[in-house]
């Protein structure tokens, strides 16, 4: 009988999907893969659920100062690939890896521990939902993310990580917020703007989980608004979308 998949068989394959393991380890990922059922069914799972990531990923054409500065860092030449012709794949397209790589793989990847820890959690009772994950890019306005929030709604939590170190003054809270669409803000509680923090959700926030709902960080007074409103600036937002 095969030996089931375990956490850390869960991670080693999503780093796999991810693109993050070095050849060593994905050698040792296959052969585990091609030994027991279960380490492959989990790798196949990770794989296909990053591929939707691809969609609406257009390939990108950096600028020579790009390549000027990869030059420099390397301490060698570097030979700028030819512009390609015709349609070109985002799987091919290695610039588009090499400036992804830097932030949004670090992101995803935050996401996806997040996510594995979630489904390993205990289910509480009453919180029900057809779409389990959804997540929201908490950005500044110049578009500078500062956190991302997943919210398992099957289980009424919310995990929020920081994307960069925040700094905010040591006399001041940062206050997380659900705007739904034409309504008020609802406060969801305060937390520690540089580190990764749990927000347990109501059933009725839950509800509130929808696409056109925002997410957003205010700078309130130590322990969070007195009022049930923001009272201080709203230094992030962003909406709220399926995984």
């Amino acid at each position: 009988m095969s030996t089931p998949a375990s956490n850390d068989d869960e991670l080693r394959s999503a780093e796999y999907a991810l693109g993050v393991l070095d050849a060593a380890e994905r050698r040792e990922l296959e052969r585990a893969a091609s030994e027991n059922p279960a380490i492959e069914a989990t790798l196949q799972r990770w794989q296909q659920r990053f591929s939707v990531l691809s969609e609406d990923v257009a390939p990108v054409e950096p600028p020579r100062r790009v390549w000027l500065r990869i030059q420099r860092e390397l301490g060698g030449p570097v030979v700028q690939p030819k512009p390609r012709t015709g349609h070109a794949s985002w799987w091919d397209n290695l610039m588009f890896w090499r400036l992804l790589g830097f932030g949004a793989t670090v992101v995803a990847f935050a996401l996806l521990a997040i996510n594995v820890f979630l489904l390993n959690q205990p289910h509480p009772s009453g919180l029900v939902a057809k779409n389990a994950y959804m997540v929201a890019t908490i950005a500044r306005q110049d578009g500078v993310a500062h956190w991302t929030a997943t919210v398992d709604t099957n289980r009424g939590t919310l995990i929020v990580v920081p994307v960069e170190k925040s700094v905010v003054e040591t006399d001041r809270s940062t206050e997380l917020w659900l705007i739904p669409q034409g309504a008020r803000p609802i406060p969801l509680g305060v937390f520690t703007s540089d580190q990764p923090a749990s927000v347990l959700l109501t059933h009725e926030v839950v509800t509130l989980m929808r696409a056109d709902a925002v997410i957003a960080v205010s700078i309130e007074p130590p322990g969070g608004s007195p009022t049930g409103q923001p009272t201080g600036p709203v230094v992030a937002k962003g909406a709220i979308g399926p995984v």
